[in-house]
């Protein structure tokens, strides 16, 4: 095993991949505990299909893609918080309308284009080996500074998270909090997209929190467990990956997916066993 991660170390493209990819999965994790419990979980994936349709445009117009989409995504962000606050159209419904609409833009840029070409299926799917120094540079700073602002407003982001009209009795402006949230989880999507692609990038937000709400009550427990589990999950994601030559965004995946499945079976058991010594005891 060790012989192996030094082998893979010694390829200056997995090198970029395991930097980009570690920072882009524990911005997922920590921002996603706040979307799962506050009811926003969906909204990762209805920007990852704003930010593909706005990377495709942007190649569309052989543009660089992630500066582009930077400023589209958060701002879709912002109407996405504000459409779900104040319109008829609430929840997965307004998700849906702009995804979909992004997806369809996207595609159809595609098609009058260059077509379904490899760039737009590694935006689709993911490519995070193919990322070049540009790409690294930017998606290292940007999530340096979404790790700073999330450990720097924490005791904000947990006050919004749980009880938003205690957090405005308190004095916490909640709206600019909120809208922080958006603008760290747009930024996150975007550079998430080139290392799980469209389909997958919510996967990186969700399972997580899921696993570590199986191990954990408290928002901090929850917090550090996910992101210490992304860190893992996306290593072996990675070694997998590299050993079995399978595409990184899927076995990354399967294994937040066995996680998951591995400490519900545990708790599960430990349920069962709970009741089983009550009826013993009685």
């Amino acid at each position: 095993m060790a012989s192996m991660i030094s082998e893979m170390l010694s390829y200056p493209f997995l090198v970029r991949a395991f930097i980009v990819g570690s920072l882009v999965a524990l911005c997922c994790a920590l921002l996603g505990v706040s979307l799962v419990l506050k009811g926003f979980s969906m909204i990762g994936d209805g920007l990852s299909h704003v930010s593909f349709g706005a990377m495709t445009v942007a190649m569309a117009l052989n543009v660089t893609p992630l500066p582009f989409a930077l400023p589209i995504v958060v701002f879709a962000a912002f109407c996405l918080l504000k459409v779900q606050n104040n319109s008829k159209i609430k929840g997965d419904s307004a998700i849906a309308l702009i995804s979909s609409s992004a997806l369809a833009i996207g595609l159809m840029a595609a098609s009058l284009t260059t077509g379904l070409n490899s760039d737009v299926y590694s935006y689709m799917f993911g490519s995070i080996l193919s990322m070049q120094k540009s790409d690294v540079i930017l998606s290292v700073s940007l999530s340096v500074l979404v790790l700073f602002l999330f450990v720097f407003c924490y005791h904000k982001i947990f006050a919004i998270t749980f009880d938003e009209s205690f957090a405005k009795a308190s004095g916490i402006p909640v709206f600019g909090f909120n809208m922080l949230l958006a603008f760290l989880s747009a930024v996150t999507i975007v550079l998430g997209m080139r290392m799980m692609g469209a389909m997958l990038i919510s996967s990186l937000i969700l399972f997580p929190c899921l696993i570590s709400r199986q191990l954990f009550q408290n928002f901090l427990g929850v917090t550090i467990c996910s992101g210490v589990l992304s860190f893992i999950s996306f290593t072996i994601g990675m070694i997998l990956s590299y050993q079995f030559d399978a595409p990184v965004s899927a076995s990354i995946v399967l294994v937040n997916l066995f996680f998951l499945l591995f400490f519900m079976a545990i708790q599960k058991f430990i349920i069962i066993r709970s009741i089983n010594k009550g009826y013993v005891a009685k």
